[in-house]
């Protein structure tokens, strides 16, 4: 997987595993690959104190363990105890959150393996989640182990680790019912194979995180029989200025950085591209003058995480390779706008009323900021 265009998280951070791996030294639940609290440290980092421990060969390495996860710790305390139970986990909230990449974590932590995951769509089918069949063996020999097909769900169980299910209420009602015996009575039956092997009981370790936005909230709801066999936990928005800029700047350089890219966001264009994410999600300015919202537009982390990438490729591409306020506005539109092009009358108030008087002030890069809204398309 070396040249792999995205690693999954237990190869990115495999050497972090190891590294907590070697000096766990905690209860751990049956199953479960790391402890409780060392699933927390993989999540939130071990600050600025490095993780002194030996690899299988006797080489002697220092690890920090760097942070994943920008929010409350108690959110992932929360869900790191709801995994350890019998109930499965169900993280919600807008578009950008960084559901799915908790999720991904959490998997990677506690079983090692992110990648027995389904993405919940309207096309999804049962036996795409549990089973399914090699036909030419089912038409050469009839039904078998040999001849079966297992799923992220059948796999999850078998092996006791986590399956994650992506935007679950996008999925059909009766994909979503598949997993009410799995979720309580902890069991797949294969009515196809007699005695036991028609029966996949789970083994300890398994459970589920599923994720939905609250914006697809409708599209299929969840029965209340499924709800109950989940905790949810809400995963808001970033409320911290200051936080939301430390993010956007290392995603945007880790991707920079993984693309062999030279290109350079500066610290005042960055401001400029966070505070405009930050003030239109909230509706309002720093200085408390209210905005209007976009109606489909999301005006997450990560549409800023891929403004100040597209806004860096460019610069890299086309100019010399330094970001500039005019390289943001030209890839502000196709964020904001999406579907909706009265989104787009969103942004340019938005340069009237928080931008220009920025400007006016001349406030560090603002002024070159306002001058570029004329490429907003």
């Amino acid at each position: 997987m070396a040249d792999a265009l995205r690693l999954p998280a237990e190869r990115r951070w495999a050497d972090e595993l190891a590294a907590l791996a070697a000096v766990d030294a905690d209860p751990r639940p049956a199953g479960w690959r790391l402890s409780p609290r060392a699933v927390q440290t993989f999540i939130l980092g071990s600050g600025d104190a490095p993780i002194a421990w030996t690899d299988g060969d006797g080489q002697a390495h220092e690890t920090v363990i760097g942070k994943k996860f920008y929010g409350a710790d108690v959110l992932v305390q929360r869900a790191i105890v709801t995994l350890a139970s019998d109930r499965g986990l169900l993280l919600i909230g807008e578009p950008g959150t960084a559901k799915s990449w908790l999720s991904e974590h959490l998997a990677a932590a506690i079983s090692g393996s992110s990648l027995l995951t389904v993405q919940g769509t309207a096309g999804l089918t049962e036996d795409q989640i549990k089973y399914g069949w090699n036909y030419a063996l089912l038409l050469a020999e009839g039904p078998s182990e040999k001849a079966l097909v297992p799923g992220p769900l059948y796999r999850a169980m078998q092996g006791g680790q986590v399956m994650r299910f992506e935007e679950i209420t996008r999925a059909p009602h009766e994909v979503q019912d598949t997993l009410l015996s799995a979720l309580s009575d902890k069991v797949i039956t294969l009515p196809e194979l007699p005695g036991d092997a028609g029966v996949v009981l789970a083994r300890p370790g398994f459970n589920l995180i599923a994720t939905a936005n609250t914006r697809d909230r409708g599209v299929n709801e969840m029965s209340s029989a499924l709800k109950r066999r989940f905790n949810f936990e809400t995963v808001p928005p970033v409320q911290a200025l200051n936080e939301e800029v430390r993010i956007v700047r290392e995603q945007v350089g880790r991707l920079l950085d993984e693309g062999g890219h030279t290109a350079t966001l500066g610290d005042d264009v960055l401001e400029l591209l966070v505070t405009t994410f930050h003030e239109v999600r909230q509706g309002q300015t720093l200085e408390g003058v209210q905005l209007d919202r976009p109606s489909q537009g999301v005006m997450s982390t990560a549409e800023a995480v891929s403004v100040g990438l597209n806004a860096a490729l460019f610069a890299s591409f086309f100019a010399d390779g330094q970001v500039t306020p005019e390289h943001l506005a030209l890839q502000l539109g196709g964020v904001v706008a999406k579907d909706a092009r009265e989104d787009l009358k969103v942004i340019r108030a938005y340069f009237d009323v928080a931008v220009k008087p920025r400007a006016q002030r001349a406030e560090g890069a603002w002024k070159a900021y306002y001058a570029a809204r004329k490429l907003l398309s």
